[in-house]
């Protein structure tokens, strides 16, 4: 793909410094650019770098003005960049094209224009797969399921029956959407019987799923992913839970069935969050949080059991003091323990 500067620079509403015509290929890194792309500077600290790289053109914050190098101002230079590394996407990690001759597709499934299906990929019956998707090689698909438009899916991939998924969304290799939630009922005789998972997940627009996620299927009814959440790596998310619009889950949390997730919350890594309860609009959740109990819209909290982030840092660093309490309790201990024998032979 080319792009000129004037191209970029309109598409990220930057202001434009130099020649509008210069011609772009790539995306790179300030110290790894080569003649042809371009990269972005977001800290002033570096602004020496400018002179170094060997860039055609650069992203800088609108307080750069006097650059002896083609480039564009924007108020968020690294967002703007991020902007412009989606129209190189394609180009630089080599996406597949077309209908490879070893995909088995289903009966009555329903491509749309622009669909690309790697080799060896499985998709069922009944399957809708909107314009522009990518699935790549060894990706399975059950039957009836819906994925929307613009989509990318990566190798090991399993999407199971019944599933719903948007538009624009990103899902990474060793993903598993639609296993069966974790539901048993204990027999009389101390055996657990299986409950039937009936239900489905549904992922709303732009999301992006990170390795070896796995989404549980509700037992009836719909596990939710709202849209623009982005789910980091190893992250389990179990039976009918409810997540909101924009949330961020870093990698390794749990979230157990049930649970429902408000809009713009952020789950930090490792962090365990028990069934049936609720988590506020816009509240962080600490890493290696335990949480045990609902949580309110814009609350902070960490630790085990979750409790509010100042109360858990406070207990924290009491607990480091404790070796240096014990000594002094020891010490009151043995002068009381003097005292007492002392008056005693009096």
């Amino acid at each position: 793909m080319k792009k000129t500067l004037r191209e970029l620079a309109d598409f990220v509403e930057g202001d434009l410094l130099g020649e509008d015509s210069v011609e772009i290929r790539g995306v790179a890194g300030i110290r790894e650019a080569k003649a042809g792309d371009i990269t972005f500077l977001a800290n002033l600290k570096y602004v020496s770098k400018i002179d170094t790289t060997s860039a055609s053109a650069i992203v800088v914050p609108l307080e750069v003005s006097d650059i002896n190098k083609p480039a564009i101002r924007v108020k968020d230079p690294y967002l703007s960049f991020a902007k412009i590394m989606t129209l190189f996407v394609r180009d630089e990690i080599g996406l597949p094209s077309g209908i490879h001759e070893t995909a088995v597709v289903g009966k009555n499934v329903e491509l749309a224009k622009g669909v690309s299906i790697g080799a060896y990929s499985v998709i069922g019956d009944e399957v809708s797969i909107g314009e522009n998707t990518v699935i790549y090689p060894h990706v399975y698909v059950g039957d009836k399921t819906k994925i929307g438009s613009n989509s990318l899916i990566y190798p090991m991939v399993s999407i199971r029956e019944r599933i719903e998924v948007g538009s624009s969304v990103i899902i990474h290799s060793g993903v598993v959407i639609g296993s069966d939630g974790f539901g048993f009922a204990g027999t009389p005789e101390g055996q657990n019987f299986k409950i039937p998972q009936l239900g489905t997940v549904v992922v709303g627009d732009d999301v992006e799923i990170g390795a070896n996620v796995t989404i549980d299927r509700g037992t009836m009814g719909a596990t939710k992913i709202g849209k623009g959440t982005k789910i980091d790596n190893l992250v389990q998310i179990a039976h009918n839970v409810q997540i909101g619009e924009n949330c961020l889950i870093l990698g390794q949390s749990g979230i157990s069935g049930s649970t429902k997730i408000g809009n713009n919350v952020i789950i930090a890594g490792q962090a365990g969050i028990t069934g049936h309860i609720s988590i506020g609009d816009k509240a962080k959740i600490g890493a290696q949080a335990g949480v045990t109990k609902s949580v309110s819209s814009g609350e902070s909290v960490s630790g085990y059991p979750a409790r509010p982030h100042r109360e858990a840092l406070r207990i924290e660093a009491n607990i480091h003091k404790l070796p240096d309490l014990i000594k002094k309790i020891q010490t009151l201990e043995d002068k009381i323990k003097r005292l007492q024998e002392q008056k005693a032979k009096e």
